[in-house]
């Protein structure tokens, strides 16, 4: 049932994400349904290739696959307004719904499969984020994860509360999505980033300025 409901919600999400993106690049229908699909199912897939596991279990999923499209063709056709006129926040708000699930999910997917804690957070991360990469470069941006804002560290996170048993009820896993969601969007909201070379080339620079 955790297992379902994960798969349920992070498919959910990230078919909303992709097919937010493909609205505000103007693709047509086709496009819409691409965006969602390769965002809500694209990370399952990295992430069994990169640890062995089949394919074929991700083409298993009908019922994953009916959500995803019933979802798209609804946000579709919704009147464009209602949809893109907070397209940043909403875009934002599903994706990192779509992280935090699937990233709980990647996590639990390898603890049940008996894989040590590196392979836990190769899971979590992958699952949490290879969909969206996939999206951004269909859709000519930079991938959310490779951005100075903080994304993929709170998949991180995730996968290692699961992988160190501190999430195993139902409800602990709820609390521990809704806790890596607020932390995304305070991400956000407040610019929170990672050190960068840049960074640290910049404030060299201006010691160097004021010692002059």
């Amino acid at each position: 049932m955790t297992w379902d409901i994960l798969n349920i919600i992070g498919t959910m999400a990230f078919a909303i994400s992709g097919a937010i993106v493909a609205l505000e690049e103007e693709f047509d229908l086709f496009g819409v349904y691409l965006l969602g699909f390769v965002t809500a199912f694209g990370g399952g897939i990295i992430r069994n290739v990169l640890l062995g596991l089949p394919i074929s279990d991700i083409w298993n999923q009908d019922v994953l696959f009916t959500v995803a499209f019933i979802t798209m063709t609804l946000l579709f056709f919704i009147p464009f307004h209602w949809v893109l006129g907070f397209k940043k926040l909403w875009g934002v708000f599903f994706d990192a719904i779509g992280l935090a699930s699937f990233a709980v999910q990647g996590a639990l997917f390898a603890v049940m499969a008996g894989y040590p804690m590196s392979a836990v957070i190769v899971a979590g991360v992958l699952t949490g984020t290879g969909g969206g990469v996939i999206r951004d470069m269909l859709a000519d941006r930079k991938p959310l994860v490779l951005h100075q804002e903080i994304y993929a560290i709170w998949a991180v996170l995730g996968a290692m509360a699961v992988g160190f048993g501190l999430a195993t009820t139902m409800w602990q896993f709820i609390l521990l999505i809704v806790a890596i969601v607020i932390l995304r969007m305070f991400s956000v909201v407040y610019q929170w980033s990672l050190p960068s070379r840049f960074d640290w080339l910049r404030q060299l620079k201006k010691f160097k300025r004021q010692g002059e």
